[in-house]
């Protein structure tokens, strides 16, 4: 899939969180219109559902948040989800970071990082993370290329 104007890497991080600004993006590029078809179906799910456990909000909150605060930064909506949800502490921020910046490394996540690398033509142990797959799919440089 070629890069998505508007979405960024699942590593960029808001407010010392990966993937909390690519989620605010997919909510926005969705309702404009913009967010390919494709994605659809993980909005809310995955690393999206993930992400919300750990701050102990319903994504449908957070999303009903974005849609009526549209111009309001990233930092602002992370900062509704504290007040909303649980307040992360430095510990909670690292831990969570390792933990999804490492799916699919001998996880839960490992067959289906496989089946994506076979449905890419490439083979299993070629990138060791879904958010590499997701950089890579993204024609992004992977941030932890092939060994």
């Amino acid at each position: 899939m070629p890069a998505i104007p508007g979405l960024r890497s699942p590593y960029e991080k808001i407010g010392g969180l990966v993937h909390f600004g690519r989620m605010i993006d997919k909510i926005r590029l969705h309702a404009y219109g913009r967010l390919p078809a494709d994605y659809h179906g993980g909005l809310g799910a995955g690393h999206d559902r993930l992400l919300c456990s750990f701050l102990q909000i319903a994504y449908v909150r957070l999303r009903e948040h974005v849609l009526e605060n549209n111009l309001a930064s990233e930092e602002h909506i992370l900062e509704w989800a504290y007040c909303h949800g649980r307040r992360l502490t430095p510990i909670d921020q690292l831990v969570f970071n390792e933990f999804l910046t490492k799916r699919g490394w001998r996880d839960e996540a490992s067959d289906h990082l496989d089946t994506w690398l076979a449905a890419a033509r490439l083979r299993p142990g070629y990138l060791l993370t879904v958010f590499d797959f997701i950089e890579l799919d993204e024609e992004r440089p992977p941030r932890h290329p092939p060994g």
